[in-house]
């Protein structure tokens, strides 16, 4: 079939790689070039990156619902278009424009965790699996009939970075399989089934904002959701450390939550709502990600602070 595809982030890289060995890809449209870093050196989406490779066009518009720019798109008469983490929502004339419409690759086993943050939703809550759903794409948010599925085992030591890998490989081939079973005609529509839907919001900086009255459970949860970004965090002593890893304990203090109990060989321990954590790896303010015990031969951690 002839694709135009649409995707942004590393989730989306496996499907179009590919795409472009199974149908021809038409073009690749993905979110504007961002500035990066403190040179605010202008950086590539890894969706173009990869389109570049393959020797594929690739259109950033900034608004993708511009007349003008559907006018263009209107011009390759493509027979669907792929959606895979874009970033930016369709309009019912780029939905209805395909002979069979658009599809999404998405982060989950919708109904549940519709929405921008679903991958890590679904380790911040614990769940224990997860996997990826192509949808055919509607007006509503995530809300189009489900066309295929697959599962994937979310495991403790699993975090933000390694369930887009799983993800992104599990949905790139089960995106063939269903291509081809829409160009056979052989695909299967279920509509979802919208009362028992869920939603993942975007994540955001203040998401990683840690609140150790929660269970250590869940701040591991927290911890492993948003590695490597935007990453969870908590401040000590007004100074921000983002926070990589932490190791569950059962051991409880009987002090207030979020007080430092105790410091050892590998880092420094947090009292929780429910047992305690410690704090394995973190980064400082203009620092390097670094095993908590590397950063106290610098830096003096003291009992009894209580982090913000």
């Amino acid at each position: 079939m002839k694709v135009v595809f649409m995707g942004t982030p590393d989730f989306a890289v496996p499907s179009l790689e590919e795409l472009s060995k199974n149908h021809e890809v038409l073009c690749v449209v993905c979110q504007p070039d961002k500035p990066k870093g403190r040179g605010k050196k202008m950086v590539f989406p890894v969706v173009k990156e990869k389109a570049l490779e393959l020797g594929i066009e690739v259109l950033q518009p900034e608004k993708i619902n511009n007349a003008e720019f559907i006018d263009e798109l209107e011009k390759y008469e493509a027979d669907i278009f792929v959606v895979a983490a874009y970033g930016q929502i369709l309009n019912e004339r780029i939905l209805n424009m395909p002979k069979y419409g658009c599809i999404n690759v998405h982060g989950s086993l919708l109904p549940q965790y519709r929405g921008a943050g679903p991958i890590q939703k679904s380790i911040m809550d614990g769940c224990d699996k997860t996997g990826v759903t192509i949808m055919q794409m509607e007006k509503g948010l995530d809300s189009g009939d489900m066309i295929s599925k697959v599962e994937c085992e979310i495991t403790k030591e699993d975090t933000y970075a390694t369930m887009t890998e799983k993800l992104a490989l599990a949905g790139a081939k089960l995106l063939v399989e269903t291509m081809t079973e829409i160009e056979n005609g052989t695909a299967v529509r279920v509509p979802q089934n919208h009362d028992e839907s869920t939603y993942a919001p975007m994540i955001s900086r203040e998401t990683g904002h840690i609140d150790w009255n929660k269970s250590a459970e869940e701040i591991d949860c927290l911890v492993r959701g948003l590695d490597p970004q935007p990453a969870a965090y908590t401040v000590y002593e007004e100074e921000i450390l983002k926070v990589f890893k932490v190791n569950v304990l059962d051991k409880e203090y009987g002090i207030p939550a979020g007080t430092i109990a105790e410091t050892d060989k590998k880092g420094f321990i947090v009292q929780c709502g429910k047992g305690s954590v410690r704090v394995a790896t973190l980064q400082a303010k203009g620092g390097k990600i670094m095993p908590t015990d590397a950063y106290m031969r610098g830096h003096k951690i003291d009992t009894g602070i209580v982090l913000g």
